[in-house]
């Protein structure tokens, strides 16, 4: 996910410097799962609200995931995981040293 540092509900209340923030570190994340992950595609996504799916409606963020022929829909991959190809922190390893 990437998000503000600031708190904020709603989307259309960031400040234009906080939406481009959102947007490069979105930028940033695509390079480090290509890199270490070699997805064939991406979902990113805002669910803004509770009744569009949002855990944390207080602070806005864009999911990131990456996706690859054959797996599931982009809800179940956040909502239900059901295979963890690797250990989380082995996963964070990889990406901190890819990352820019």
């Amino acid at each position: 996910m990437a998000a503000p540092y600031r708190h904020e509900g709603e989307f259309g209340d960031l400040t234009s410097e906080e939406a481009l923030e959102v947007h490069r570190l979105a930028a940033s994340a695509l390079g480090a799962l290509a890199e270490t992950m070699r997805p064939q595609g991406f979902n990113l996504g805002w669910n803004l609200g509770r009744i569009a799916g949002a855990g944390v409606v207080d602070h806005v963020h864009l999911h990131i995931v990456p996706r690859w022929a054959g797996d599931t829909n982009f809800m179940p991959v956040l909502a239900d995981l059901k295979v963890m190809p690797e250990a989380l922190e082995s996963t964070r390893r990889k990406l901190a040293e890819a990352w820019p």
